[in-house]
């Protein structure tokens, strides 16, 4: 009787250290077990709504916009708004869990776009725009007035074609100028910026696209169609341009 005890007490033992060897041996299981890849965060939508609440740091800035159905974080490269505008975000990628040190401030998503639009514009993605500019584009704006002078005309100056655009629209037209700014490869065209010491502030600056090259300080004579009124969206309008130019170096 008692060696059947003793058996007994041995065999419930050996159970009790298998059950514990199994509870010690499941959690490194689970852990081998490869972790599922997060899915990428799709592109938010445009939105748009007012300012709720807005701060500037390491050259953005940031609003907090309510769209009437939920309250999201947006920045973009410093602009001017202030608590109550209307605004429009559009599409952009969102950062989770995004830390600023400038702000010392844990955002739990921010989206970070090219530009917000203030004043209750319609918000405008990427994709919707065939012609918008591509996120992280250079800025390809007009450049502060150069006093320019000798410039030789050829058919008109830069000052004509902003006085005359309507009659121009749609025409071929020559016209020389110095190069004060000149923008590589954004959309698959070299942008120019170009003046010839006519027209007043607004209308002394003729923006050109062309496949050709030049560099700031040229003369050069162009040769292109003029277009009024040209919008690329993201804020990047013309008044007037010339596209798909010819241009010769002198």
């Amino acid at each position: 009787m008692k060696k059947k005890f003793m058996l007994m007490l041995v065999a419930i033992a050996a159970l009790t250290m298998v059950a514990g060897c199994n509870k010690e041996q499941a959690p490194q299981t689970a852990e081998q077990k490869p972790a599922a890849a997060a899915a990428p965060t799709a592109p938010a939508a445009g939105k748009s709504g007012k300012v709720i609440e807005t701060m500037n740091a390491g050259g953005y800035t940031y609003v907090q916009v309510d769209t009437g159905s939920e309250k999201l974080w947006a920045a973009a490269p410093e602009f001017k708004v202030k608590v109550g505008d209307a605004v429009a975000v559009p599409q952009g990628m969102p950062m989770a869990n995004y830390e600023s040190k400038t702000l010392k401030r844990t955002f739990d998503v921010v989206y970070f776009v090219d530009a917000i639009m203030v004043g209750g514009a319609q918000p405008q993605s990427a994709a919707a725009s065939p012609n918008a500019m591509p996120q992280g584009h250079p800025p390809v704006a007009a450049q502060a007035t150069e006093k320019i002078s000798g410039i030789k005309v050829a058919d008109k100056t830069v000052a004509d074609l902003f006085a005359e655009k309507d009659k121009l629209a749609g025409k071929q037209v020559n016209i020389r100028g110095k190069v004060v700014k000149f923008s590589p490869e954004i959309m698959g065209k070299n942008w120019i910026h170009l003046q010839d010491g006519t027209g007043k502030e607004g209308a002394n600056d003729l923006t050109v696209t062309t496949k050709l090259m030049a560099k700031v300080g040229d003369t050069v004579l162009i040769s292109g169609p003029v277009s009024v009124g040209k919008d690329f969206g993201y804020g990047y309008k013309y008044e007037v341009i010339i596209e798909d130019a010819q241009v010769k170096v002198e």
